[in-house]
């Protein structure tokens, strides 16, 4: 996937924000509490080529700690392709983290070329990091957020990969442009595991409309625009 400019769509005062995630037939967004064993090699691929298409990638901890995020660009082909596209060769990482309760230990935080903003509500720091880090204290102000990642450092793009809480907290803020979506061919079942947006409920059902959809190896890859 190349040529998106998705930065040419940027609102006044915000980033243009894109959701990508993956889920199963009934709607679950892990098996195990995990994305690892869900969708195949096309859904690898679209998902580091989607990286080379936003300035910033954005996460919440309890998925980056989960999912144990590394450097976001994988290899020297795919940050040439940022640049082609007239972006920088590392995107910036977002860490949302109301409590800070990410560790040093987190593979990110050991890269000492990744470029990282913690956005929290604490005071504290993390201890060990090596990358390069910082913070801004906006507390659980998804909109001053976007709005100082835009401003301070000139962010026209965010692809979000969750987890669904942060997900639920931007479509209620009216934050989220587009969605994109890979529906891998399994069911998983349970009350307890998440679907892509959890949280409290949306004070009404927000619509999109269907910009393409394609099929690979049996799943499933939509993109939504949000109105």
């Amino acid at each position: 996937m190349s040529g998106l400019d998705l930065g040419s769509r940027a609102p006044a005062g915000r980033p243009y924000v894109v959701l990508n995630m993956i889920s199963s037939l009934d709607g679950k967004a892990a098996v195990e509490g995990s994305t690892r064993s869900m969708g195949g090699e096309a859904d690898r691929l679209l998902f580091h080529h989607l990286r080379t298409q936003a300035d910033a990638i954005m996460v919440g901890a309890t998925t980056a700690m989960t999912e144990r995020y590394g450097r976001a660009i994988k290899g020297d082909s795919l940050r040439a392709k940022r640049e082609e596209e007239g972006l920088e060769g590392d995107a910036l990482m977002v860490l949302v983290s109301g409590r800070l309760s990410v560790t040093a230990d987190l593979p990110l935080l050991q890269e000492p070329e990744a470029r990282v903003i913690v956005a929290t509500a604490s005071d504290a720091m993390v201890d060990g990091a090596v990358a390069q880090v910082e913070y801004l204290r906006t507390g659980d102000d998804l909109s001053l957020l976007l709005a100082l990642l835009r401003s301070d450092h000139r962010v026209r793009s965010v692809l979000c990969e969750g987890g669904p809480t942060l997900n639920g907290y931007l479509l209620a803020a009216g934050l989220v442009d587009e969605l994109l979506l890979s529906t891998t061919a399994m069911i998983v079942g349970g009350h307890s595991i998440p679907t892509i947006v959890t949280g409290r409920e949306l004070a009404a059902p927000v619509p999109a409309e269907l910009v393409s959809l394609h099929e690979a190896e049996g799943d499933l890859f939509s993109r939504w625009r949000i109105r």
